[in-house]
């Protein structure tokens, strides 16, 4: 029996969860926790259900607030979203096949490999200085899209992180305009996870659909948060949000 207080619960945790990953991503690691645990009972693959529709209006809220301030190179981006859409759905599909939990120990070395260029990299993502031409950012995309899109559908966390690291080192971007950027990716992701977990009845809607309207006014708050103070503040806490899910790894992983 799901009670009102524990929706509630939910939702304060939802708007927590979109205010963060709006700016760097990670709200997985505050929502879907705080979700296996107050819905206890329920099958794993229903809360991952409930809690993708309210990833995705959370993000969508999020790209939508961006979209007007950020500049965004629509045809890059928008290619490596598709990809990844299309293979989101095929993670999915894959997962029954084979354990995610091999990919732990190679996930949290890449994130620990991230956190410490970033930090040692002063620099890195200062200045909004894209270094591809427009094809090659397009096959960039391409390949970009479809391994984050595989990753996210398969695993899962870190998932926002690896993307906005990506706009930056590859691409070039400042780590707002990467922020902004892998919102378009998240939102092909997330719509992708959803569609599946809601065509096989997955998806809790008496929660996901509060639980979604907490996300979208805590992402449109930490989009509106991240443009007012800028590039440097995002950084920061693109740092302590990969050292956060470091953390979490290291203990699922060691423990």
């Amino acid at each position: 029996m799901i009670t009102v207080s524990t929706i509630a619960v939910l939702c304060l945790v939802a708007f927590a969860a979109g205010f963060i990953d709006s700016m760097v991503g990670g709200g997985g690691l505050i929502q879907l926790p705080a979700m296996l645990l107050l819905l206890k009972g329920m099958p794993v693959p229903t809360i991952f259900g409930t809690g993708k529709a309210s990833s995705l209006m959370g993000t969508a809220a999020a790209l939508r607030r961006y979209a007007g301030q950020v500049p965004i190179q629509w045809r890059a981006v928008g290619t490596a979203a598709a990809v990844a859409g299309v293979f989101a759905f095929l993670g999915a599909r894959v997962i029954s096949l084979f354990p995610p939990e091999l990919l732990r120990p190679m996930v949290l070395g890449l994130l620990v490999v991230i956190a410490l260029y970033t930090f040692w990299r002063k620099d890195l993502g200062s200045i909004h200085a894209p270094r591809l031409t427009p094809r090659r950012e397009v096959w960039v995309a391409i390949i970009m899209g479809a391994a984050i899109g595989f990753y996210d559908g398969f695993f899962g966390p870190g998932t926002g992180s690896f993307l906005l690291f990506m706009f930056v080192g590859l691409f070039g971007y400042d780590f707002l305009t990467a922020s902004a950027s892998a919102k378009l990716v998240n939102v092909a992701t997330n719509l992708a996870g959803l569609a599946y977990f809601a065509y096989t009845g997955q998806v809790l809607w008496m929660v996901a659909l509060p639980m979604a309207a907490s996300n979208i006014l805590g992402s449109t708050l930490g989009a509106n948060y991240a443009l007012k103070k800028g590039t440097g503040f995002v950084r920061i806490l693109f740092l302590v949000v990969v050292s956060g899910i470091i953390l979490k790894l290291a203990w699922e992983t060691f423990r």
